[in-house]
C-alpha cells in the first residue's frame, strides 16, 4: 500500500468534497447483541445464503457455516488455504472460495464438502465476484496483476487481464465487467473484462488505500472505504468523487443494504461500524457510529432483518512489520448487530 501519495490542486472538485455532508440524514439505531464464537484462526470476507439462513466465513484454514437460527457453528465445510471471499451460486449450493495461498479459485459442493472443480487463479487469489449477466466470476489477484475470468458451469478459464496498481475489492458493473478499487493508485478502475482492457479510472482525492468496494443508489453510486479514515463516493455516470465521509481506520468492506437504505463499513482498526444513509444518491451521509470490536474489518448483511454479522477476534501486539497482530487463542466470534426493534 502507498501512504505518501498527496493529492494537488485546490479546484471546484475538491471543494465540492470538501463540502459534502457528513451530518445523519435519518437515525439508525444498531448495536451488537450477540457474539458467536468460532474456531481459531484468522478470517476475510463473509457471505450471507438469505434463503438457507446461513453465513459463510472464509478464513485461514478452512471456510466456516453459522446457521443463523441455531447458531450451530460449523468450523469446516470445507479446507482452505488462506481462504478471501466465499461466493454462492447454484442457488447457494455451490460455494466458490478464493484460496490466497494455492492460487486456485475452488468449487465446493455445500452439502457433501466436495471440492468439484479447482482453478488456477493467478498469485494471491483474493476479493471475487459472480456476475450473473454473463454467467461468469471475477477473480482479483494482486500477486500477479491479473483477473481471471472463469465460467461458473463449466470451471474453465475464459479470460486473464493484466491490471496493475493493487487490485483490491470488486463489483461487476453490469454491463460484463468491473469497478476494482487499486489500492497503490488510490483510484477506481472501470475494466471491460471480455476485452480485457481498463475503460476508465476514477480518481478518489484525499483516499490513501481503497480497500471495501459497494455499488449502491441502484447502481449511481460507488462507495469506496480508505485505509486513512475516509469513505469516498463517486458518481458512476460522470466518474467523478462527489462526496468524502469520515469513517475509522482499517476498514475493509463496504456492505451495502439497499433494503433499508443503508450501507456499513466495518472499521477494524478503530473497533466501529460506520452505517451510512444511501437513500439520496446526491447525499449520502453518515447516520451512525456504532462500537464494535477491534479487529472487526469485514462482514456481511442479512437481507431478511438487516442484521451484521462481523467476524472478529482479539489481536496481539502487531511483529515487526506487520499491519496488525496475530488473532488470540480462543477469541475467535462472530459480533451480532443488530437493528433497534
Amino acid at each position: 500500500m502507498m501512504t505518501g501519495t498527496k493529492w494537488a490542486g485546490t479546484g471546484l472538485l475538491a471543494a465540492m468534497i470538501a463540502a459534502a455532508p457528513v451530518a445523519a440524514q435519518t437515525r439508525v439505531n444498531y448495536s451488537v447483541t450477540d457474539r458467536i464464537a468460532g474456531a481459531d484462526g484468522g478470517w476475510d470476507y463473509a457471505r450471507v445464503d438469505a434463503p438457507r439462513g446461513v453465513l459463510y466465513v472464509a478464513r485461514s484454514n478452512a471456510v466456516m457455516a453459522l446457521d443463523l437460527a441455531t447458531r450451530k457453528v460449523t468450523d469446516a465445510v470445507t479446507s482452505a488455504e488462506g481462504a478471501h471471499q466465499v461466493i454462492l451460486i447454484d442457488d447457494g449450493a455451490t460455494l466458490v472460495e478464493t484460496d490466497g495461498k494455492s492460487g486456485l479459485t475452488r468449487f465446493v459442493e455445500v452439502a457433501s464438502g466436495k471440492v468439484i472443480a479447482q482453478v488456477p487463479s493467478g498469485k494471491k487469489p483474493d476479493a471475487a465476484f459472480y456476475d450473473a449477466a454473463t454467467g461468469r466470476i471475477a477473480v482479483m489477484s494482486p500477486g500477479s496483476d491479473t483477473i481471471t475470468s472463469i465460467d461458473a458451469k463449466t470451471h474453465a478459464v475464459t479470460g486473464t487481464m493484466k491490471l496493475a496498481g493493487g487490485l483490491e475489492f470488486a463489483v461487476s458493473n453490469g454491463r460484463g465487467g468491473a469497478f476494482v478499487n487499486l489500492e497503490d493508485e488510490n483510484r477506481i478502475a472501470e475494466v471491460d473484462l471480455k476485452a480485457g482492457r481498463v475503460l476508465r479510472k476514477i480518481a478518489m482525492p484525499g483516499c490513501v488505500g481503497p480497500t471495501g468496494l459497494a455499488m449502491v443508489a441502484g447502481g449511481k453510486r460507488l462507495i469506496s472505504a480508505c485505509a486513512n479514515g475516509v469513505a469516498v463516493v463517486a458518481d458512476v455516470a460522470s466518474g467523478k468523487a462527489v462526496a468524502r465521509l469520515p469513517i475509522g481506520k482499517d476498514a475493509d468492506a463496504v456492505i451495502a443494504d439497499e433494503e433499508r437504505g443503508l450501507a456499513f463499513i466495518p472499521c477494524g482498526g478503530s473497533g466501529t461500524l460506520v452505517a451510512l444513509d444511501i437513500r439520496r444518491p446526491d447525499h449520502i451521509a453518515v447516520a451512525q457510529v456504532i462500537p464494535t470490536q477491534i479487529g472487526a474489518k469485514t462482514g456481511a448483511v442479512d437481507p431478511r432483518d438487516g442484521r451484521v454479522y462481523l467476524p472478529a477476534a482479539t489481536l496481539a501486539a502487531p511483529e515487526a512489520g506487520a499491519k496488525r497482530g496475530k488473532p488470540v487463542p480462543g477469541s475467535f466470534v462472530i459480533l451480532v448487530v443488530s437493528p433497534k426493534a
